[in-house]
This record gives structure tokens, sequence and C-alpha cells, in this order.
């Protein structure tokens, strides 16, 4: 018999069961319903029947442009309509004065640790005039904050890669140096060359075995013809389930026979689609890519940084972001937002050991609602969040080693 570091007693399932998880070095190993022999044990705790979730996975977050754990920056609009060009302007202006990248980093990852955030994905900006320090912050942030998030990596060219020499170069250095993806941002709009964009990223990713998060606003048509050719180049390639569109706005702007015949593409080619159901924007629609066998996850994006105030890191008012939005209101359509900031999630990051199964990551969140559905409309609070079977958080306060109680 396996000896348990900790057995969790009294947890609600999403499915109602009442159960024992017992957990041993960091990982389930075994999911009882009835209070049975467990031989040695560590650690008892009762959960009291609340319900226990898996940790919920961020699939989309600039943990460099942050200001939380910063002064108040009040928003500055762009002067003639959005423009991205703009937006990044203000952006290198606002953060040449913020606070530096680890002290921000660090108070977001709290934040969203602290709701009940397991892993994340970030995008990081690389170019000429950053170089890689943005990324060797957030990869410092990534090793000092390993033991209650883990954190992969987008070496992100925010300010193009055609029209920002050297950027190319950097990027396959970030790669090598410890990024996890290679992004891209605008093929068309901002780097005005799809196939010289796309040469970049896919070369990148084929000759390091990395993944691809591409950031693509470009709407209508040509974003469509620039979503079915990233599909086609993931096809080819042979990176089905390594690559993700992130935003795919166009999606959200074009008729439905054309969003069946492109997500009919994406599925095939095994693409996922992020939307944050960001305000104010058309985004793509949920059930439909869902339907047709697409992987379609979400994440926060930016949080309080020059593109938007808003934001407090909590996935699960995400969820019901894109639920209310997309006009969720079944049972079932509120079980997709939920699974779009988990297990869809969980698939995109390539996450093995995920959920709340024997032989999983110990990392869950304990709440008081009684299903999943009625976590994302009521989003309670507190919660108490755990990371390979460690308390890291209760009541909305990151808990240190001193004071950490089961």
């Amino acid at each position: 018999m396996t000896a348990i570091d900790t057995l969790f007693r009294n947890a609600r399932l999403t499915d109602g069961q009442l159960v024992d998880i017992a957990v041993s070095g960091g990982k389930i190993v075994a999911i009882t319903s009835s209070r049975q022999d467990h031989g040695a044990v560590g650690v008892t705790h009762d959960l009291g029947r609340r319900l226990v979730l898996p940790g919920m996975v961020e699939g989309h977050i600039h943990l460099d442009k942050c200001f939380i754990g910063d002064d108040w920056k009040p928003h500055r609009p762009c002067t003639a309509g959005f423009s991205v060009r703009e937006r990044v302007r203000f952006e290198k202006e606002a953060l040449a004065g913020a606070r530096p990248i680890a002290v921000r980093a660090a108070a977001l990852i709290d934040l969203c640790v602290s709701q009940g955030t397991a892993h994340m994905r970030s995008h990081v900006d690389v170019d000429a005039e950053v170089g890689l320090r943005h990324f060797e912050a957030i990869a410092a942030a990534r090793e000092a904050h390993r033991e209650k998030v883990s954190i992969q990596i987008v070496a992100f060219p925010q300010s193009g890669i055609l029209t920002s020499p050297g950027t190319a170069e950097l990027l396959e250095e970030a790669v090598r140096a410890g990024a996890d993806l290679v992004g891209g941002l605008d093929p068309a709009s901002h780097d005005g060359d799809v196939a010289g964009h796309l040469d970049v990223v896919f070369g990148i990713a084929e000759r390091h075995g990395v993944g691809i998060d591409i950031h693509l606003h470009d709407g209508g048509l040509q974003g469509i013809s620039e979503i079915e050719e990233i599909a086609r180049r993931t096809k080819a390639a042979g990176l089905g389930g390594k690559v993700t569109i992130s935003h795919a706005y166009a999606l959200g702007e074009v008729v439905p026979e054309v969003v069946q015949r492109t997500a009919h593409r994406l599925a095939e080619a095994g693409v996922a689609i992020l939307t944050n159901a960001p305000g104010a924007r058309a985004f793509p629609p949920v059930l439909l890519l869902r339907y047709a066998g697409v992987n379609v996850f979400s994440g926060n994006d930016n949080i309080r940084d020059s593109w938007w105030p808003y934001g407090d890191g909590d996935l699960l008012e995400r969820a019901m972001m894109v639920g209310y939005r997309s006009g969720f209101n079944t049972d079932d359509q509120l079980a997709a937002a939920f699974d779009m900031v988990t297990t869809n999630a969980a698939r995109a990051l390539g996450l093995e050991d995920y959920g709340l199964t024997v032989g999983g990551a110990a990392d869950f969140v304990v709440l008081d609602a009684r299903h999943v559905q009625e976590a994302v409309v009521a989003r309670p609070k507190p919660r108490d969040v755990y990371k390979a079977g460690r308390l890291v958080a209760r009541g909305g306060v990151m808990v240190t080693e001193g004071t950490r109680k089961q």
C-alpha cells in the first residue's frame, strides 16, 4: 500500500460524488468513495463536502506588461481608433517608468494563484528594443514561483518580425534559452507579408521542436485567409496539437458558412483557438467551433496594463464572461465555459498529468458551490488553493511555508 502524505476527506467532485482524495509525492494516488483504511497517513484534512475543482489553467496572459504591484496608471486611448502599433508605442512609454518586471510579475502571479490558477502560458515581448530582457525576467519568475504555478513562455514579437529587424534572430535565441513556444502577430496587417512572417515562425518551431501561439487580430476574410494558411502549414509540418491562434477575431466577423469551413480545417489540422471574449469586439463562436472538433480555450490576456484597465486574474470570472457574451444559459453550455479554463486549456498547453484523477498532479481548488455551473455563475469566494497537494493560498491570500496549515 502506498504511503499517503495527505488525505483529503469529504471532497465533492464535479459529478456530485463525495470522495476521499489521497496524495503522495504531489500526485493523486487514490480517489475512493468510502472511508476505507488507507494505511499510514501523514496529514488528514476534512474538506467539509465543498466542491473540488482541478487547478485552473490560464491560457493566455502577459506577465511582463501588467501594472499589478505598481502605481495606478490611467488608460491612454488610441488617437484615431484602435491601432496595434500605437498601443505598442503607448505601452513602451508606460513600461519605461514602471516598477521592475520581477516585482509586477510576482504580484500578478500571486493574484492569479490565490484565485485558483495552477498553470499559465505567458506571452513575453521580444524585439530589437527590449532584446531578451523581458524573457529573462519572466524565465527567472518561472523558476522563482515554480512551487505554486507552472509557467509556459511564448517568445512574442509584439513589434512584428519582418518590420522589426533582428527580431527573428532574437525569437530563435529565446527558444534556445528556454522559451516553450514561438509567437507571431498579425502577419498581414502588422508585417505586411503573411508568407514571410509564417516562414519565420514555423521555421523556428520545426527546427527546435517547440509549439506556436500566434496573436491574430486581423478581421474579415483577410483574417480567415491567415487562419486557414496557419492550419495548412500546421498539417503539413505535423504540428497538430502544438499550434494555437489567439483571438482569431475574424471567426466572429464572417458568415456561418465560412466559419464552418474554417472550423473543419482547424479541427483537421489540430489547431486550437484561444479567446477571452474581449469587450466591444467580435470573437469566435465557441460552440460552433467546439461542435466541429476544434479545441477552444480561454485566458485573461492583458490584466491592468496599457491595453486595458480591467482584470483580476480570476478564471472563473473569465469563464462567466465568455458564457455571458456567448449567450450560454443551459447546464451543458455553462460546463463548456468551465472546460475552457480547465480541461481544454490543459490540452492546449499539453499538460499530461492534469485533472482530478489517479496519477494526476494534486493541483486543485476548493470552494463553496454545488457544481461546476454554480461555480461559473457565482464565482464563489473564499477559495483554498492546493499545488502538488500543498496549500498555497486561502481566502485570496498566499500562504507562506511558516504559516501553512492544512
